[in-house]
């Protein structure tokens, strides 16, 4: 990776395709604090109990599986919308359109009568966001050269911020006035976003496997070419590190993923109004994120992926433990401000690194098929940890639980260390061959 001056570094985020991958961040980002955290408390205020919005964290097991139909995704063109549109951009469409329809949907429910028709409505809101962030992963892996990944992710995640903001405290704002069931009405108009996004992007130009043409004569060549042949790829580029490379994959958002169903009912609990956190945890840890986001992305194109990887991990694991001493201090909104401003700083910065060292993993002849398999990995593991989070709260309480989520950290601090260390050794070796 060439490595940039700063002033170069800054300008990057001036380039038209870097500012516009905020659009289909923000598309990508609504829909997932619907199905998550605004959905808990939705549930919390409604009665649920703690142990059931737990189990509602097995719905993200939806995006941690999305490997499974990423190879459709990556070979399957879609009658009439893909010879309009393209590959991308049909499938992108067909999702965004499925996400609105599931979000009107969960508004006319009610959690007091309707909980199983939620959880089944949630499911397929997850599914077909998970579908769009397959393709929009892909989009933007093609659509731009590999050493401005970093600021394509942090766009990518100034866009998503944006939605969590939207769906966050924006359907806490509406749910606080009118009610819950307009904020997902509301939610769902918002999706036009992607939407139009969508019908007003260009088409990458994709590399395709270079068997493509003979997948459609039997399901054998199709399985063989976009099934095997990306995850066979993976390891013939990076060989024995592929092992230490998927665990910390697996690891890496395990601290900040496992405890994420729990935030909002831990401040409602504490006895913040939904305005309070709102403005506090929505608002103002919005603008902390995408400092964080963009100081990401600076940082990568300044010193490269591992280094900001590794600062990432320990920043995020770190916060955590400022919500132990939050969950044992009186309610206060100055308290709250700092731990959220420290988190969010924490989480741009690890996201948009993390991102940009995804993308860099990838082959451009097999990019959806092989970035779903490194997000679905990513998310897995957290999620089903995630599922037990409300049992754990109600067995120990919020401040074992933030501590034990700051724990499940540290294995992503070894393994970036341990990576470091693996590949200045092998750089070292392939030097002392050249001489």
């Amino acid at each position: 990776m060439i490595i940039h001056s700063w002033q170069e570094a800054l300008a990057v985020y001036f380039k038209p395709k870097v500012l516009a991958m905020s659009l289909l961040g923000f598309s990508a980002g609504l829909p997932f604090l619907l199905v998550f955290s605004t959905l808990s408390a939705w549930l919390r205020e409604s009665g649920v109990t703690l142990s059931v919005i737990g189990f509602f964290s097995w719905v993200g097991l939806t995006y941690s599986l999305k490997v499974v139909w990423a190879p459709v995704i990556d070979s399957l063109k879609l009658p009439f919308l893909t010879k309009l549109l393209g590959k991308r951009r049909s499938w992108m469409l067909l999702a965004q359109v499925g996400i609105s329809a599931g979000l009107m949907m969960m508004a006319e429910l009610n959690p007091d009568t309707q909980i199983q028709w939620i959880a089944v409505v949630a499911v397929w809101i997850a599914f077909c966001s998970a579908t769009q962030d397959i393709v929009i992963d892909a989009y933007r892996i093609e659509a731009i050269a590999e050493e401005y990944q970093a600021a394509m992710a942090a766009m990518y995640v100034f866009g998503y911020r944006v939605a969590l903001l939207a769906s966050g405290a924006g359907a806490f704002y509406i749910a606080e006035f009118i009610g819950w069931n307009a904020a997902y009405s509301a939610m769902a108009l918002l999706m036009f976003v992607g939407i139009a996004t969508t019908l007003l992007s260009k088409e990458p130009i994709i590399k395709a496997a270079d068997t493509s043409k003979k997948t459609t004569k039997n399901i054998g060549q199709w399985f063989s070419v976009f099934v095997i042949a990306p995850f066979k790829d993976f390891f013939v580029r990076n060989g024995r590190l592929g092992i230490w490379i998927l665990a910390l994959i697996a690891l890496y958002k395990m601290s900040d993923i496992t405890m994420g169903m729990m935030a909002n009912p831990f401040y409602l609990d504490l006895g913040f109004s939904k305005t309070e956190i709102a403005e506090v945890t929505k608002v103002f840890g919005f603008f902390m994120t995408i400092f964080g986001a963009s100081l990401g992305g600076i940082l990568v194109l300044r010193y490269g992926i591992m280094k900001p990887l590794l600062l990432g991990a320990i920043l995020v694991a770190f916060t955590n433990l400022l919500f132990v001493v939050l969950a044992n201090s009186q309610p206060s909104l100055e308290l709250l401000a700092v731990v959220i401003s420290v988190d969010n700083l924490s989480g741009g910065i690890a996201t948009s690194v993390f991102i940009a060292y995804l993308s860099s993993l990838t082959n451009r002849a097999y990019t959806a098929t092989q970035y779903a398999l490194f997000s679905s990995l990513m998310t897995l593991p957290a999620k089903l940890l995630g599922g037990l989070s409300g049992v754990i709260v109600d067995g120990y309480g919020y401040a074992a639980f933030f501590a034990y989520a700051a724990m499940a950290g540290l294995p992503a601090i070894m393994l970036v260390m341990v990576l470091m260390r693996l590949q200045a050794k092998g750089q070292q070796q392939g030097v002392d061959e050249n001489n």
